[in-house]
């Protein structure tokens, strides 16, 4: 059901040094930072040859990022994205094998301005999952 690795999420507790790291240090190719009020992110990508990495800050008191940074505060691995074809049949599929379907259960749009969903990580070894339909 799933496909490739879209992107790795990590929390950061300061998104300008985070960019800054990766493309001075690691010499990857970053992306501006983009603001996704109905998640309440602001975000930034880093391309790599195989997949992308998500650098993810607070935007708004109410970000659920914020709540991560303040239990993590140097920042962490947030969670993973895999692409599905299908984001209906994909939720349709786990919601009958008992996982958890984050929010209202409906998609909403993502960064890629594509419908994404979310899994409890307690169904998934602890690990929150994104769904990304492509």
């Amino acid at each position: 059901m799933i496909g490739r690795l879209n992107h790795v999420a990590i929390a950061v507790p300061d998104l300008e040094a985070a960019a800054a790291q990766y493309r001075d240090t690691l010499g990857a190719e970053v992306g501006v930072p983009q603001d996704e009020p109905d998640h309440g992110v602001t975000v930034v990508f880093i391309t790599l040859p195989n997949t992308k990495i998500e650098l993810l800050y607070p935007l708004g008191e109410d970000s659920p990022i914020r709540g991560f940074l303040d239990k993590n505060p140097s920042g962490g691995i947030h969670h993973i994205c895999y692409e599905v074809d299908d984001i209906h049949a994909a939720r349709d599929r786990l919601a009958a094998q008992g996982a958890r379907v984050l929010g209202s259960g409906e998609p909403k749009i993502g960064a890629h301005g594509k419908p994404v969903l979310f899994l409890h990580p307690k169904d998934f070894n602890g690990c929150l999952v994104e769904l990304e339909q492509v």
